[in-house]
């Protein structure tokens, strides 16, 4: 699980940039607490091939990716 709540764009796509180059992941989740982070980040991990599914949590959200 990833957790981006509180990052500035662009951080929240730089860090799951990071985690995907580093673990290379079937599967991930990620917590946002802003909807445009995680609009940059969901078109950015669909044209890698992962299928999207977002969770409302509370006041968050979570993406969950899974390839």
């Amino acid at each position: 699980m990833v957790d981006v709540r509180g990052l500035l764009c662009p951080m929240p796509l730089v860090t799951v940039r990071k985690e995907i180059e580093k673990k290379n992941p079937d599967t991930l989740e990620v917590l946002f607490d802003e909807p445009g982070a995680l609009d940059n980040v969901t078109r950015f991990v669909t044209g890698l091939g992962y299928k999207t599914e977002v969770v409302k949590c509370g006041p968050d959200f979570k993406l969950v990716m899974k390839k």
